[in-house]
């Protein structure tokens, strides 16, 4: 049997990485970050151990990429979700949408993620973010922005602080409130993207 190619080594341990980043996301959501084990995460990927620690040098890195993989996922399936459009105001909408929705969708996972940002580990920069800021960029570059890093930066922010305020323990924002006060920020109509109702709440709601 002649040995794989170059090529195809490099396919199959990109599947590997994928699987275990999937395991993480789902393990986390069900059981909770303390709850789930490297090992889980290895046996529901059909993985072997080493290979966790061969890609990621710890859990919380692991669940980094693993969120950041899940945000660039259903961020390029709202941007490119059918009617197409090159529209820079429905993309940053959509962009907005696909954000919130994540906190609305997957609160544990995204409550544990937000606070390792938070932690000593801080912000890790890994592959998946990288992808992930990419499209953001792109999204406020369509948008007509003349600076698209700062401006990316800022909406990073913004967003992520929306989320936090979505899952705060014991004082949550309504997920509505939020979309509406950042559709103002950038000038968008309550219409585009992916409304949760036929209008914006009241305000002072």
């Amino acid at each position: 049997m002649s040995p794989r190619s170059a090529a195809v080594n490099e396919e199959l341990r990109r599947r590997s990485r994928e699987r275990l980043l999937q395991a993480t996301v789902e393990l986390v959501g069900e059981r909770g970050y303390e709850a789930t084990t490297l090992a889980d995460i290895a046996d529901r990927a059909g993985a072997a151990r080493g290979l966790v620690s061969y890609y990621f040098p710890g859990k919380r890195q692991l669940l980094q990429s693993a969120v950041h993989r899940l945000m660039h996922k259903e961020l390029e399936a709202a941007l490119e979700r059918e009617p197409r459009t090159e529209d820079g105001r429905e993309l940053l909408a959509r962009a907005i949408d696909s954000v919130l929705g994540l906190a609305r969708e997957h609160p544990r996972l995204m409550r544990t993620h937000m606070a390792g940002i938070l932690t000593a580990e801080g912000f890790i920069q890994c592959p998946e973010q990288q992808r992930l800021a990419y499209l953001l960029r792109e999204t406020v570059t369509r948008y007509g922005s003349r600076d698209p890093e700062a401006d990316y930066r800022l909406l990073r922010a913004l967003m992520m602080g929306a989320v936090v305020a979505i899952l705060l323990p014991g004082a949550p924002m309504p997920a509505d409130r939020l979309r509406s006060e950042l559709f103002q920020r950038y000038g968008l109509d309550w219409e585009l993207g992916m409304p949760p109702g036929a209008k914006p709440p009241p305000p002072g709601l």
